[in-house]
């Protein structure tokens, strides 16, 4: 509990000195935002801040920073780690100055910006890959909260019937009519859960993994067996919410649409992603606590998962801590937060495709029938993969892994976006520049060496990925030589 408590406060001050230090770089001021300039009563609609930081949190959230972690967990204190350095220097560095470039360029979507900044060929790459994560996206959230309400009542295949219909109609309404009124009841269940559980863990104050037990692979030293996945690149792409995530990018443009003020931009875009990253720490420790202090009183069946398979239901460890923890009215507004997060990030992440084709196509979507056209075959896409997810007994797993790495990478082209524009604005583009490069070498060396991809020798991948990075450089220092020449003339 000792480095649980100072991850807590760590993830705290880094908001209040690394967000303020962030925020001085960028520097809001009192320019006109789309939500003024651009307001359609759909689309680009002010909202009070309050409420765009409520659905910003939970239109982050999904099921990662609470599957991700539990997942994640399993790797033993290293974690908690990725999730602090990740979080504070490069997830809410990310999601604040996404959010915020959008606002300086008219509430453009990621592929508009990368278009500007990076070049078209590699905007054309990026919208394609954009649209797939995104529907993945929609998959995957359908799949964790209808497992989990369909261990309470009715049938899973029912409630992703329920949620996919949902979606349809979320999706073609203006933002402030289910969004907006619906999101903050669902965030503050969300953000209960967290309090709630970490009100329970002080109070039962377990025996858990620190720091100083070493950061060494603690699931392949207690299951050698069974857990073979590497620490890098594998934990940073498990616990991806909880630390930084692409998917992220293509969220905060739709508040980016909704903000009067600039200035409001560092308590929006990064303070909800510490808020998730918050969650994503305590998901993580009630999970270590369960992984490596089994067999706990009553959790015997998580106890027998993680020794003969590792690899725990994360909607079992939810159901179970939520249920047993804090009571029968607790458990249902934690599990109400747990449900809900991923369904609304589902929806927000279809609408996000909606609006990036439109961008994409130049058709406006203030007519029904605009909107329409784009969703039809959006929905049937997503619907198919859906069935086949179904089908599938892996599938889910499978489709997880896809999106770990997809989203991984999309936050690769964000933050080269981003060190592109802070370069070009003579600002302190290190800030991104670092994280971007980090990114790189995990997923160029998650793809060589993962079992759903190449699956080569781990030192393969790593060749592989410190070649990624010196290429990634040298186009870099190529960019900015061109740059101080054009400047030059």
């Amino acid at each position: 509990m000792i480095t649980f408590s100072i991850c807590l406060v760590a993830l705290v001050l880094g908001y209040l000195f690394y967000g303020r230090f962030i925020e001085k770089v960028f520097g809001p001021d009192d320019r006109p935002t789309p939500a003024i300039t651009r307001a359609d009563g759909l689309d680009f609609v002010k909202m009070p801040y309050w409420k765009i930081f409520m659905i910003q949190f939970l239109n982050i959230a999904g099921t990662g920073p609470i599957f991700g972690a539990i997942m994640g967990a399993k790797f033993g204190p290293v974690a908690y780690l990725w999730i602090i350095f990740g979080c504070v220097f490069a997830g809410a560095v990310h999601d604040y100055l996404s959010g915020m470039l959008s606002i300086r360029n008219e509430g453009r979507d990621l592929p508009s910006l990368v278009r500007k900044y990076l070049g078209g060929t590699t905007a054309q790459v990026l919208l394609v890959f954009t649209i797939l994560l995104l529907v993945m996206v929609g998959i995957v959230f359908v799949y964790s909260p209808a497992e989990i309400l369909g261990n309470i009542v009715g049938s899973k295949v029912m409630w992703m019937a329920i949620i996919f219909i949902y979606y349809i109609i979320a999706t073609l309404l203006p933002i402030d009519k289910i969004i907006g009124k619906i999101y903050p009841i669902f965030s503050f269940s969300l953000l209960f859960m967290a309090i709630a559980l970490t009100a329970v863990l002080f109070i039962k104050m377990p025996t858990l993994p620190e720091l100083w037990d070493g950061i060494s692979n603690m699931g392949k030293q207690t299951h050698p067996g069974v857990f073979k996945s590497d620490i890098f690149p594998a934990l940073f792409i498990t616990i991806a919410c909880g630390a930084i995530s692409g998917f992220h990018a293509t969220q905060s443009p739709l508040m980016a649409r909704c903000m009067a003020s600039e200035r409001k931009g560092r308590p929006i875009f990064y303070g909800a992603m510490i808020t998730e990253g918050i969650v994503a720490l305590v998901w993580a420790t009630v999970s270590m606590w369960f992984f490596y202090d089994a067999p706990s009183p009553g959790y015997e069946q998580i106890a027998e998962a993680s020794s003969s398979a590792y690899s725990t239901s994360a909607p079992m460890v939810v159901k179970l801590v939520c249920h047993d923890w804090l009571g029968t009215f607790g458990g249902i507004l934690a599990m109400l937060g747990v449900v809900a997060a991923p369904i609304t990030s589902g929806d927000t992440a279809l609408r996000s495709a909606r609006l990036i084709i439109a961008q994409a196509i130049k058709l406006d979507q203030k007519p029904i029938a605009h909107r329409l056209y784009i969703c039809i075959p959006l929905f049937v896409v997503a619907f198919l993969a859906l069935l086949w997810q179904i089908d599938n007994p892996d599938g889910f797993n499978t489709v997880w892994q896809y999106f770990g790495w997809a989203n991984q990478t999309l936050s690769i082209f964000t933050l080269w976006t981003i060190t592109v524009y802070l370069a070009l604005h003579k600002k302190a583009f290190i800030i991104t520049l670092i994280p971007a490069f980090f990114m790189t070498a995990v997923c160029t060396s998650f793809i060589v060496v993962s079992p759903i991809a190449l699956g080569r020798p781990a030192y393969v991948g790593y060749i592989v990925g410190g070649l990624a990075v010196l290429i990634s450089l040298l186009w870099f220092i190529r960019w900015q030589k061109r740059l101080k020449n054009n400047i030059g003339q």
